[in-house]
């Protein structure tokens, strides 16, 4: 696990072994089950989550009772809610375990207390927040306007792992589509 933590931190900011061994120091590695959850809506998170192996979604009930997923996580990807962490206020979503799901939890106050003594964290941390930023908008801006067919095209060109990995209904739900459509789409 420390290796993989070394290598993804290395891939935006050079860090030293001495670095990695304080930062590895203060992660928890924890395991989930397939459905189980890592946070719950209406829970403050308190933690950010390294996905060390598996696959977990994000997702919230709508005012209809209908689950709308908002995000999957797999391998190499960090995974919170954001809003939650920053505000301390509850949860307005749940993060679940799709799958059996190795996962690496650093809390709050000590995420902190590594930013000050490693300065150069908060920058990877700024470049990750960026990067999910960044893939928000796309969806909100780019994907979104996209026809069903396309939408679907695209997941499947650039996250062809999540197809094979995720349920069916849950992809229609992402892609905001009905799992009927989709059924019709993976047929053409």
């Amino acid at each position: 696990m420390k290796d993989q933590i070394k290598a993804y931190f290395n891939r935006y900011v050079k860090f030293s072994d001495a670095e990695i061994d304080e930062i590895f120091s203060k992660l928890t590695p924890k395991l989930f089950q397939k459905k189980d959850y890592i946070l719950q809506e209406g829970k403050i998170c308190n933690s950010k989550y390294f996905i060390v192996s598996g696959l977990v979604r994000s997702f919230y009930i709508d005012n209809k009772g209908n689950e709308k997923i908002t995000q999957f996580a797999i391998e190499n990807w960090w995974v919170t809610n954001l809003e939650s962490f920053i505000k301390k206020t509850p949860s307005t979503i749940s993060i679940q375990a799709l799958e059996k799901t190795e996962i690496l939890i650093i809390d709050k106050k000590e995420l902190e207390r590594l930013f000050f003594s490693i300065p150069k964290l908060e920058r990877l941390f700024r470049i990750i927040t960026e990067n999910m930023l960044i893939a928000i908008q796309r969806k909100n801006d780019i994907y979104l306007q996209m026809k069903s067919k396309n939408r679907y095209n695209d997941l499947v060109k650039h996250f062809p792992d999540f197809i094979q990995r995720v349920p069916q209904y849950m992809i229609a739900s992402y892609l905001e589509i009905t799992p009927e459509y989709l059924s019709e789409l993976r047929k053409s």
